[in-house]
């Protein structure tokens, strides 16, 4: 940035401007409904605020999530059901998949893609089970809405490099923090034992760096 960028602001680069995704609006056609299924799942009800003429906005979020959704009447014009693709990002595909099976939503089984870096269109290239390496972004299992609208889990531990500043690694949740702790657990047992199998009296450290280079993309501690 130059000192006149730093002077006028109107003229700042767009990457140094925060951009927060906080809300995603979806269509349905009946909103008791999606209300009734979306809490259903456990999801936190922000917001039901009614208007004038029928203007209704309900606001939902799912755990640990810094984005909520929106769904109502008289907010969109787009069709009931034709939001797809939409990502919800878990730290265990297997775990989550029974979660929201038990509270009633339809899921898919759990599934990777034949070769892919994300996923196909819809079922195509579909291959049943978690990857096999349990790879990081390669797990996923789908779900929809009443309406249709289409939801994807993606199971993602260890983030490509650049996502996360190291210096600024967070947890969204006690789940989120807890799941990171087990990975660092797991991972340090398996240090230990290439280091003789004697007790790490530094162990806090090693989880400490273990969970941020997971978060940032760095590479891991062995």
């Amino acid at each position: 940035m130059t000192i006149d960028d730093a002077m006028n602001p109107r003229t700042a680069a767009l990457s140094d401007i925060d951009m927060k995704l906080e809300v995603v609006v979806i269509p349905v056609s009946d909103v008791d409904r999606a209300k009734a299924f979306y809490t259903g799942l456990g999801w936190r009800l922000d917001a039901d605020v009614p208007g004038p003429d029928g203007f209704r906005v309900v606001q939902v979020t799912p755990p640990g999530s810094p984005c909520s959704v929106i769904f109502g009447s008289k907010i969109t014009s787009a069709l009931p059901g034709s939001a797809q693709g939409l990502h919800l990002i878990v730290s265990d595909i297997e775990m989550v998949h029974a979660a929201l099976a038990s509270r009633g939503a339809e899921m898919s089984g759990v599934f990777h893609d034949a070769g892919g870096v994300f996923h196909h269109r819809g079922s195509e290239e579909r291959l049943p089970g978690p990857h096999p390496t349990r790879a990081s972004y390669g797990s996923f299992a789908s779900f929809s809405d009443p309406d249709g609208n289409g939801w994807v889990f993606q199971e993602v531990t260890t983030r490509l490099p650049g996502r996360i500043d190291g210096n600024g690694a967070a947890f969204a949740s006690v789940n989120d923090l807890a799941g990171a702790l087990r990975r660092a657990a797991a991972a340090h047992g398996d240090h230990e034992m290439r280091t003789g199998g004697k007790h790490d009296e530094n162990w806090p450290d090693w989880y400490a760096q273990y969970m941020a280079a997971e978060q940032s993309g760095a590479a891991l501690p062995t």
